[in-house]
C-alpha cells in the first residue's frame, strides 16, 4: 500500500502540470503519474540522435497569459507572454507551385490581389477579437446543460455574455455567425485569390479530420488563431521549456511527479474513486483522482464500463477521436533552403479539400497538406492526412511511404533538401497512440467538431471536468477548454475544486 494524496493526476502532460502546480500552489499534497520517462505528454522537445532535436508533436506553442501569471512562471526562465511573441512574430509562408510563394502579410499579399491585402488588416483585427471572445468561454466553467444549474454557473455565463456583447454588436454576430461556417465560407467573406483563401482556410484543419469545406472549420480556425495567437507557430524548438518549466513549478510548490508510473487501472468502488494501481501493483490512494489522459482511456479502460451508467458509457464510446496526423523530422547539414517561419502546402481551398478526401476512404493522401517548421539543423514536417484507420493496409507497412511522400513533395520546392539530409524520424498515428497514449492517435483527445465543443465537450452534459464516479476529475485536451498548448483545461480543474 502506498502513500496517501489529497489529489492524483494521471499523465504529466501540460495540462495535467498546470493542474498540478495551482493545486500544489494551494497547499494540496499533489501526485503526478507519467507512465513516459520524461513530463510533457505530446508538449515535449525529444533527441533522435545526436544533434537531432525537435518537437516531437506540438510544436512550439504558448501557454495562456493568466496561468504564467498565476503560478509566476517567468521566475523558472519561461518567457511565452503575449507581448513578447508577438513582437517577434514568425512568417507565415504559403508554398506556391509557381514558386511565387505567398507571405501573409499586407505587402506582400498585393502581387496576388490588392482587394485582399486591403482587407487583410479587418481580418486580422476581427480574428483577434474572435480569438479573445473564444478564450473567455473556455475560461468559463460550463454547467451540466440541462442539469444541475446553480448560481456560480449562473454568474460564470453571465460574464462570459458580457464579454461577448461588450465585443460590440457587428462582431458578436459575426463570431456567432463563423463558428458553424466551413473556413471556405470565413476565408471568402474576406479574400478573392485562391492562393489566399487556401493559406487562411489551412488553419482550421490543422490537427483535425476535416476538409477545408466542412461545416465548423470556422471554429477550428478561431481555434487555432486563438492557441498561436495569430497564423504562425511560436517557439518553434522549445515546447518542451514549457511543461520543464511547469515541473519545476510543481516541485517547487510541494508536488511530487514520478515518471515510468503507468496507471493500470483507478479504483472504483460503489460509484467512488480512492485511488489507482499502476501496472507493477502498487497500490496509491487519494482523496480525488484527476485524468489528463483523453476521456475514452480514462473511462473505457482505467476505469471500465462495468462501473458507469450504460447510457454514459455509450455516449463515451461515442466520441470522436479519428487522429490523422504523422509527423516526419529530418535532420539536415543546415543546407537545406528552407526559410524560417511556418510554411504550409495549401495553395487552394480545393487542394486541401482532395488532401482530405483520402482520409474519408480511410488512405493515405498523394498530395497532401503539408505545414513546415525549421529549429537548428532540423526540418519538421507536420503530415496530413494519414487516418488512424488505414481500410486496405496497416501502419506498421505504410509508415515509409509517409516519409517519401512528405519529403518527396517538400523537395519539390527546396531541391537543396535532399543533398542535406542525414537522418530522418517518423511518427505515424499508431506510435502517436502507442508511444504517446492518445488514443486512435487524436493530438486533441477528440476532434473538435461542432458536437463536440463547449457544452457537448466531451460528452453532453459532462463539460464541467466532472463525471458519474465521485472524486473523479478530467482536465486533458479532451475537455472544455482542451486542445492545443495553452492549459486552460488544467487550470480550469483548478477552479472546479478551489
Amino acid at each position: 500500500m502506498g502513500h496517501t494524496y489529497d489529489t492524483i493526476i494521471i499523465g504529466a502532460g501540460h495540462n495535467g502540470l498546470v493542474a498540478a502546480a495551482y493545486l500544489a500552489k494551494q497547499g494540496k499534497k499533489v501526485l503526478v503519474l507519467e507512465r513516459r520517462a520524461i513530463v510533457g505528454g505530446t508538449v515535449v522537445t525529444e533527441s533522435f540522435g545526436e544533434g537531432f532535436t525537435v518537437d516531437s508533436v506540438q510544436t512550439g506553442g504558448m501557454l495562456r497569459p493568466d496561468i504564467i501569471k498565476d503560478l509566476k512562471l517567468s521566475q523558472y526562465g519561461l518567457d511565452t507572454s503575449e507581448k513578447s511573441v508577438r513582437s517577434t512574430r514568425p512568417s507565415f509562408i504559403s508554398l506556391q507551385p509557381d514558386g511565387n510563394h505567398l507571405t501573409l502579410d499586407v505587402e506582400p499579399i498585393k502581387r496576388f490581389s490588392e482587394k485582399d491585402a486591403a482587407r487583410w488588416p479587418e481580418f486580422v483585427r476581427f480574428m483577434d477579437k474572435a480569438a479573445k471572445i473564444l478564450e473567455k468561454a473556455y475560461a468559463t466553467i460550463l454547467p451540466r446543460l440541462p442539469k444541475d444549474f446553480d448560481l456560480r454557473d449562473g454568474i460564470g455565463l453571465a460574464k462570459w455574455g458580457v464579454e461577448l456583447r461588450l465585443a460590440g454588436r457587428k462582431d458578436m454576430l459575426n463570431f456567432i455567425r463563423a463558428l458553424p461556417m466551413s473556413a471556405q465560407e470565413l476565408a471568402e467573406e474576406y479574400f478573392e485569390s485562391e492562393a489566399v483563401k487556401g493559406a487562411v482556410a489551412s488553419l482550421g484543419i490543422h490537427g483535425f479530420t476535416l476538409g477545408s469545406m466542412s461545416a465548423g472549420t470556422g471554429y477550428t480556425l478561431i481555434h487555432n488563431w486563438m492557441n498561436r495567437g495569430g497564423m504562425a507557430h511560436v517557439n518553434v524548438g522549445r515546447a518542451g521549456e514549457i511543461t520543464q518549466t511547469l515541473a519545476n513549478a510543481v516541485k517547487s510548490f510541494g508536488g511530487e511527479i514520478r515518471t515510468e508510473a503507468e496507471v493500470k487501472s483507478i479504483q472504483v468502488d460503489r460509484y467512488t474513486c480512492s485511488g489507482v494501481v499502476l501496472e507493477n501493483g502498487e497500490e496509491i490512494k487519494a482523496e480525488k483522482v484527476i485524468s489528463a489522459a483523453d476521456p475514452k482511456h480514462t473511462l473505457l479502460k482505467l476505469v471500465g464500463a462495468q462501473d458507469l451508467p450504460p447510457e454514459f458509457v455509450w455516449h463515451t464510446q461515442s466520441i470522436k477521436m479519428r487522429g490523422s496526423v504523422a509527423k516526419v523530422h529530418l535532420l539536415t547539414d543546415g543546407r537545406h533552403g528552407i526559410p524560417k517561419g511556418t510554411l504550409v502546402l495549401a495553395p487552394s481551398v480545393k487542394y486541401l479539400e482532395r488532401a482530405y478526401d483520402a482520409a474519408k476512404y480511410g488512405e493515405i493522401s498523394e498530395k497532401p497538406y503539408l505545414e513546415v517548421t525549421t529549429s537548428g539543423n532540423a526540418v519538421s514536417i507536420h503530415f496530413q492526412f494519414a487516418p488512424y484507420a488505414l481500410r486496405n493496409s496497416e501502419w506498421k507497412m505504410e509508415s515509409g511511404k509517409i516519409a517519401e511522400l512528405a519529403i518527396k513533395t517538400l523537395e519539390a520546392y527546396f531541391p537543396a533538401l535532399h543533398a542535406s539530409r542525414i537522418t530522418h524520424h517518423i511518427i505515424t498515428p499508431l506510435d502517436l497512440e502507442q508511444t504517446y497514449g492518445l488514443t486512435e492517435g487524436d493530438i486533441n483527445h477528440g476532434q473538435l467538431m461542432l458536437d463536440q465543443f463547449l457544452f457537448m465537450r466531451p460528452i453532453p452534459g459532462w463539460s464541467n471536468h466532472k463525471t458519474p464516479i465521485d472524486n473523479l476529475y478530467l482536465c486533458g485536451s479532451g475537455v472544455h477548454g482542451g486542445g492545443g498548448v495553452g492549459g486552460a483545461a488544467g487550470r480550469n480543474i483548478a477552479k472546479v475544486l478551489k
